[in-house]
C-alpha cells in the first residue's frame, strides 16, 4: 500500500506538469482550431522568466573591505544583494521566494507573448491545413529554443525552491499510516495544488463569467455566435494569450523540480500532444483527466516489480505511446473527445 501511494503522487507530480500543458493546448485547438507545436516553446519561456527574476533578485553589490584580507594580501570582496540593502529582511525573503514572486512577471509577459504570436503568425493559418500550422508552429518553436540557447547557454540552470519547502514531509503519517513509510518532497504538493488551483480557475472562468460563456458557444457553434454581433475573434486571441499564460506559470513553478535548460519544451510537448489527443481534441475537461491518468501510469511502470514483468528493460517513457495506441484504435476521437473530431 505505502508502495501504491508512492506512485500515486509521483503520478500526480508529473500528471499536473500534462495537465497544465495539455489544458493551454486545448485550449488553442478548441478555439481556433490550431495545432499548435511552438505551445512547448511557451513552458520553456515561463521557466526562463524564473530565471530572469531570481537573476535580478540576485544582483549583489561588491565591495573591497578596507580591514580583512585574504591569504595573499589582496582586500576581501563584500557582497551585498541589492534587494537586501534596499529592502532589508524583506530583500532578503524576496530572493528566496523568487520563484513566486516570478509569477507577477509570467502573467503579463506570457499574455503578450502570446497575443504577439497569434497577432503576428497563427492567424494567418487558420485556413490552412493542419500539416500548415504544425510546420510553421514547430519551426516557431525551433527559433525560440535556439534563441534562448543563445542568451542562456546550453547548460541547465538551478532554480532553489524557498528554503522553508525544500525539505520533505511524512505523508504516510498524514494518512494514517505508519510513520516514516512514505515522505514525499513539499515543493512536488505545492506544484500539485498549484495546478489544481490553476485548472480549477480555468474551469471557472469558462463556466461562470460572460467573457468565458461566449467563448464555450463560439467553441461549439462560430458562426452562429459571429451572426448574433459578438467580436469572437477577438476573444479568441484572448483565449490564446491565456493558454499562454496557463502553460508560463506551469513552466515557472516547474524550475525547482527541473532545472530549465533550452530543450524542456520540446521534451514536454510530445508528451503533452498524446495527452491531449488521449483525452480527445477540444475536450479540456479530457486533457486534464488524461494528463493525470497518464502521469500514474507512467509513474507505475517506472516501478521494479513491473520492469521485472518485461526482463528488467523500463517501459515508463513507453507505456505513454502504448497506451494511445490503444485508445486511437478503440475509440479514434479519445476519452472525452467530441463525436465527429479527429474520428477520420
Amino acid at each position: 500500500m505505502d508502495a501504491i501511494l508512492l506512485q500515486i503522487l509521483n503520478g500526480l507530480d508529473k500528471g499536473s506538469a500534462y495537465a497544465l500543458i495539455a489544458l493551454g493546448l486545448t485550449l488553442i485547438f478548441g478555439t481556433l482550431g490550431v495545432v499548435n507545436f511552438a505551445h512547448g516553446a511557451l513552458f520553456m519561456i515561463g521557466a526562463f522568466c524564473t530565471v530572469v527574476v531570481n537573476g535580478l533578485l540576485s544582483l549583489e553589490r561588491v565591495t573591497l573591505s578596507e580591514t580583512e584580507t585574504n591569504p595573499w594580501g589582496e582586500p576581501l570582496e563584500i557582497r551585498v544583494q541589492y534587494a537586501e540593502l534596499w529592502f532589508g529582511d524583506f530583500g532578503q525573503l524576496m530572493v528566496d521566494y523568487s520563484v513566486f514572486w516570478s509569477l507577477l512577471f509570467v502573467i503579463p509577459a506570457m499574455l503578450l507573448i502570446g497575443i504577439a504570436m497569434e497577432r503576428g503568425l497563427i492567424k494567418h493559418f487558420y485556413k490552412r491545413p493542419h500539416a500548415d500550422q504544425i510546420l510553421v508552429t514547430f519551426g516557431l518553436a525551433i527559433v525560440l529554443q535556439e534563441i534562448i540557447k543563445q542568451i542562456f547557454g546550453a547548460n541547465p540552470i538551478p532554480q532553489p525552491a524557498p528554503d522553508a519547502l525544500r525539505g520533505a514531509v511524512d505523508v504516510g503519517a498524514a494518512l494514517g499510516l505508519s510513520p516514516g513509510s512514505i515522505i514525499y518532497p513539499i515543493w512536488r504538493l505545492v506544484y500539485f495544488l498549484f495546478a489544481a488551483l490553476i485548472i480549477g480557475g480555468v474551469f471557472a472562468f469558462l463556466r461562470f463569467t460572460t467573457f468565458g460563456m461566449v467563448v464555450r458557444a463560439g467553441m461549439a457553434d462560430r458562426e452562429t455566435v459571429g451572426l448574433l454581433g459578438i467580436d469572437i475573434d477577438k476573444r479568441f486571441t484572448a483565449m490564446f494569450g491565456i493558454a499562454a499564460v496557463v502553460t508560463g506559470l506551469a513552466g515557472a513553478m516547474y524550475t525547482p523540480i527541473l532545472s530549465p535548460n533550452y530543450h524542456m519544451g520540446m521534451d514536454f510537448l510530445v508528451l503533452c500532444f498524446v495527452v491531449v489527443v488521449v483525452g480527445g481534441m477540444g475536450s479540456l475537461p479530457g486533457a486534464v483527466a488524461a494528463g493525470f491518468l497518464l502521469g500514474v501510469l507512467q509513474s507505475f511502470a517506472s516501478m521494479t516489480q513491473v520492469k521485472a514483468l518485461f526482463f528488467g528493460f523500463s517501459i515508463d517513457q513507453v507505456i505513454i505511446y502504448l497506451v494511445a495506441v490503444i485508445i486511437l484504435l478503440t475509440r479514434p476521437r479519445g476519452l472525452m473527445g467530441r463525436k465527429g473530431v479527429m474520428e477520420t
